[in-house]
């Protein structure tokens, strides 16, 4: 698992729009809530990843997030079906049917099936954490 953003690759942002649809509501259950959007051509994306993501309804500079794109392994093997998973950092809403544009902004690991769910958690507050992390030191960069 990657534990700091140094390790992380840096990437040319890349965006991808969808509209937020429910999914199995696993990432509220586990405490990270997420905004699911299906979009063909997205596991050209695989991975984990820190990201802004920009809508309507949300701040017009954006919401910090931690994203997952994959087909979930923890949970369904091969079976998954693709999909964007936005984790947005410090978010209360209902985002469900709105469009959002998630630019995915640094690589931060591969996905992987976990041994069950305490050791997925563990992992997500890791990539949140880093995804702070890349976020106050793009501050500090920018200032």
């Amino acid at each position: 698992m990657t534990d700091s953003p140094l390790q992380a690759l840096e990437t040319k942002p890349t965006s991808i729009t969808g509209t937020v649809i429910h999914g199995n509501a696993w990432g509220r259950v586990i405490g990270f809530p997420t905004a699911n959007i299906e979009v063909p051509g997205l596991m050209a994306h695989t991975g984990i990843w820190t990201a802004i993501v920009h809508g309507a309804e949300l701040p017009a500079g954006g919401v910090l997030a931690a994203v997952s794109v994959g087909t979930r392994p923890t949970y369904y093997a091969d079976a998954g079906h693709p999909l964007l998973e936005a984790h947005l950092v410090d978010f209360t809403g209902d985002l469900y049917g709105q469009e959002l544009s998630v630019e995915l902004r640094l690589f931060l690991r591969a996905e992987v099936a976990f041994v069950d769910t305490p050791a997925l958690v563990d992992q997500l507050a890791i990539d949140v954490q880093n995804t702070r992390d890349w976020y106050a030191a793009e501050a500090r960069s920018a200032s």
